[in-house]
């Protein structure tokens, strides 16, 4: 396809993040254009299209017959990513599917087996590693001062596969896991308001945690709570890496995070702290331009991360905040892999990984603690 081109992109369903994310986004990507919108339901389909001034359809045969997209944005109910999805690549669209990719493995096989049949591509909405923040961190370890990973955690940092994808992101999606041991237990909390339903009462939590063996001897430290997003007794939202020359912590209190970054110190026997700065348009602000780690090491002393979304023009474009542009970098992602005919950054078999590995600490949990061997066979996946 050529880069003049723009690319033509359906979404299909009609979830919430349909209306408020991705409709928006999709329609600031230049060389992007949103072509319909398919939904079950004629009530919600047309709502939808409506919304975002597009045609709306319940018929997806009439909709790529008469809109002829290229790329299909899957965005439905939690529980039919992997119907859909694979309905999606079988009417011969490149899709973005929401997370997890499905929620059983068999299904997420499905899927990744029908698109290669017909050299489609998937990309996953899995977005938190490509959170500014996160990408100054993975260029920071891909740059070699940290030497090796050693360890890597997600504290509350994200749910499921969303956490999953944090610690193993800091370890390099190339690590393989091959053993994960896990514990999920219920615990009644204090009477407490919950900001997502907007009530007061009493509230159970469930906890998840786990420990998952890579290769060379490698761990990722997992840990989870149900209630972690919009209880005010669960503020903590962390993410660590341990290396071979350093480490990374991220503090946070709810959405409010900070990073602290350290190698050794000149003499080796103190840390020397890395600093990030942001970089906006404006000196009063506008929107982001890059993030710039200054680290106090002679030989790289800077390691920078630019938004590939700064507009051309200061002062006119898009001032996203660092969700919408991790949403962003995934569409561009699979985008990128249409044009070039080469694979996502992050990919189906990713997602399907991340899925597998939440799966397997859950199951390690409902066998008393029993450590579960990596790869797990679809076929007796209980959860």
């Amino acid at each position: 396809m050529a880069e003049s081109t723009p690319i033509r992109v359906a979404i299909i369903g009609t979830a919430k993040r349909s209306d408020y994310l991705y409709g928006p986004l999709l329609q600031a990507l230049p060389d992007v254009e949103l072509v319909g919108v398919w939904g079950r339901s004629p009530d919600s389909a047309k709502q939808l299209g409506t919304s975002l001034a597009v045609p709306w359809y319940t018929d997806l045969d009439r909709l790529i017959r008469e809109q002829a997209p290229v790329i299909g944005v899957v965005s439905v109910s939690y529980g039919a990513n992997g119907q859909v999805g694979l309905m999606a690549v079988e009417h011969g669209l490149h899709v973005l599917v929401e997370t997890p990719i499905a929620h059983k493995l068999s299904d997420a096989d499905a899927v990744i087996a029908a698109a290669r049949a017909r050299n489609l591509k998937i990309e996953v909405a899995e977005q938190f590693h490509r959170r500014p923040l996160e990408q100054i961190k993975l260029k920071l370890l891909a740059s070699g001062l940290f030497g090796q990973v050693h360890s890597s955690f997600n504290d509350f940092a994200g749910h499921g596969y969303h956490g999953i994808s944090v610690m193993r992101s800091y370890l390099g999606f190339d690590a393989r896991p091959v053993q994960a041991t896990g514990a999920v237990r219920k615990y009644e909390l204090a009477p407490q308001w919950s900001r997502l339903s907007d009530k007061y009462g009493p509230r159970t939590e469930t906890q998840e945690h786990g420990i998952i063996e890579f290769e060379q001897g490698r761990l990722g430290i997992f840990h989870w709570t149900d209630v972690g997003y919009d209880s005010p007794l669960r503020w903590w939202r962390s993410s660590r890496f341990l290396a071979e020359k350093g480490m990374g912590i991220t503090l946070g209190v709810n959405l409010e995070v900070e990073e602290q970054l350290s190698l050794l110190a000149p003499g080796g026997e103190a840390p020397q702290f890395v600093t990030i700065e942001r970089r906006w348009e404006r000196n009063d602000g506008g929107a982001l331009v890059a993030l710039v780690a200054h680290t106090g090491d002679p030989a790289q002393p800077i390691v920078r991360w630019d938004n590939p979304f700064t507009p051309v023009v200061k002062g006119h474009g898009v001032q996203w905040h660092d969700d919408e542009i991790g949403v962003a970098s995934c569409i561009m992602s699979l985008i990128d892999a249409v044009r070039s005919g080469g694979e996502p950054s992050y990919g189906p078999e990713q997602g399907r990984l991340d899925q597998e590995l939440i799966t397997a600490l859950r199951q390690s949990s409902a066998d008393g603690g029993r450590p579960v061997q990596l790869p797990l066979d679809p076929a007796t996946q209980s959860l």
